[in-house]
């Protein structure tokens, strides 16, 4: 159930973390993986499939990349796997200036957008079975300081990918979303955001007893690519650990929940 033999798959920031552990799981898989990323250094340390430089912000890049792609699987896409984004600009609301909300929203949401519109001819020719995966974020779905609207832009994925999936649902197309969790990935090392003298209290926030690893979301982008999940579509698997379960509650030393928050020591709420 889990053999891509024969498929191929796009993964957009392939290059590192959460992207490369998706690229690199669907290749063991038997498909053929092609990634977009940026970091011309990454993609030629790539070497699980295809890389090819892009800038997913850059409209004229993607219309190539979507050309490249066509040429190079024969016109068809049978799996895109929308993973960039990024924590832009992150201090208070009331400091952003329009330039920088644009920043913020253009690379999260309207980038992600795009790459879909530009892909979908080419997903809608690998039609039925073909499959759309947006990585979103656990800030999507509970509040988060400093970055208000970064958690607007990865809710606004939400929302494109359940609306997407009832126009794409009769062409037997799928479409979902993976919110993670703070990933240990060189765009959010856990070292750097959560400061050492809080790493001990760890399994008192997430329930599962640490962060994410890129192949928690590999994982869950297999599943969701795969006849495993051919009656799932427009939904979200929070790869998170439990913790948007616990949202505002704490484990003790005795293994006891309570309702209180633990503030980090760069003022995030876990």
């Amino acid at each position: 159930m889990l053999d891509f033999t024969g498929k191929t798959v796009l993964v957009t920031g392939g290059g590192a973390g959460i992207g490369r552990a998706c690229a690199e799981a669907f290749a063991k898989q038997g498909a053929r993986v092609f990634i977009a990323e940026i970091d011309a250094e990454r993609c030629g340390d790539f070497t699980a499939g295809m890389a090819i430089q892009c800038d997913v912000t850059k409209p004229q890049q993607v219309e190539a990349l979507a050309r490249r792609i066509s040429e190079e699987a024969g016109g068809k896409l049978d799996i895109l796997v929308n993973n960039v984004g990024h924590f832009l600009h992150a201090k208070p609301f009331s400091n952003l200036t329009l330039s920088e909300m644009q920043d913020i929203v253009g690379l999260n949401l309207i980038s992600l957008m795009n790459v879909t519109s530009n892909l979908l001819p080419l997903i809608k020719a690998a039609a039925p079975g073909s499959s759309i995966i947006n990585i979103t974020s656990i800030e999507a779905y509970r509040g988060i300081p400093n970055c208000s609207v970064y958690a607007a832009a990865k809710w606004g994925i939400t929302g494109f990918t359940k609306s997407l999936a009832l126009e794409l649902a009769p062409l037997r197309i799928r479409v979902n979303d993976i919110a993670p969790e703070t990933t240990d990935t060189p765009q959010t090392p856990v070292a750097y955001m959560v400061p050492p003298e809080n790493q001990p209290h760890v399994e008192q926030w997430v329930p599962l007893g640490r962060f994410g690893r890129p192949d928690d979301c590999a994982g869950a982008a297999l599943y969701l690519a795969s006849p495993l999940a051919s009656w799932v579509t427009g939904t979200s698997i929070n790869v998170d650990g439990g913790s948007l379960a616990a949202a505002g509650w704490i484990r003790d030393i005795n293994g006891t929940w309570t309702n209180m928050p633990i503030v980090t020591g760069n003022g995030m709420n876990l």
